[in-house]
């Protein structure tokens, strides 16, 4: 469990093929020595578990299933991700509850300027998360806890404080970029009690079971 709360921005060193993926060897600095292996870390807001560690770099086994649902199997070397520690039971929550479970993809269709902020406008990849995305929910882009501004039919739009435009990856993400997204386990669960029939994605499902939320 994650809050959305980024805590470094770290460095693709290589992405190569294996037999049931591909294995992700990040840069991420001083926190790579609180990470196990074994340990869950959120790159791009995808929960990974580390396989191997040394005093800066943490290298994970990423699956076809990941790759095909994040934009993880696209990062090339030198590209930098967004870096988030799992939470502790004895931390504060400042974000929301962030699985690492991403959803799907949305691309990036418009940056405007609003003084020193910004508004990020994206459309959805899969039409049918759009029941998830609501004005003043919460969303985690590339595992950034953030709260949805406006919402038309499959685009919907994010005001971005200076704070989160320095501190995470979002700002060098040029129009056309694919970005991670996880809606909210609360909406999921909700959506899922009142439309039962709009929700057909099973690893949603089973998602929503194993979290408790679902019998």
């Amino acid at each position: 469990m994650f809050t959305g709360i980024i805590e470094s921005i770290g460095k693709v060193l290589s992405l190569s093929q294996t037999a049931s993926g591909a294995r992700l060897a990040v840069q991420v600095g001083p926190l790579a020595r609180q990470v196990k292996p074994g340990g869950s870390v959120a790159v791009n807001g995808v929960c990974l578990s580390a396989v191997k560690n040394d005093e800066a770099v943490v290298e994970f086994d990423v699956v076809f299933e990941t790759l095909s649902r994040s934009n993880l199997g696209r990062v090339s070397s030198g590209e930098l991700v967004n870096i988030e520690l799992p939470l502790k039971v004895s931390d504060r929550i400042e974000g929301h509850f962030v699985q690492g479970h991403v959803d799907t993809t949305c691309r990036i269709v418009g940056w405007q300027d609003q003084g020193a902020a910004k508004l990020l406008t994206l459309e959805l990849e899969e039409p049918e998360y759009q029941i998830y995305i609501i004005p003043k929910g919460s969303v985690a882009l590339d595992g950034i806890s953030l709260t949805v501004a406006r919402v038309a039919g499959q685009q919907f739009s994010i005001a971005l404080i200076p704070t989160t435009l320095e501190k995470t990856t979002l700002l060098k993400k040029p129009v056309g970029a694919k970005i991670n997204l996880e809606t909210d386990i609360l909406v999921k669960t909700v959506a899922n009690l009142l439309h039962p029939e709009k929700v057909s994605d099973e690893k949603l499902m089973d998602t929503l079971k194993q979290s408790g939320f679902l019998t």
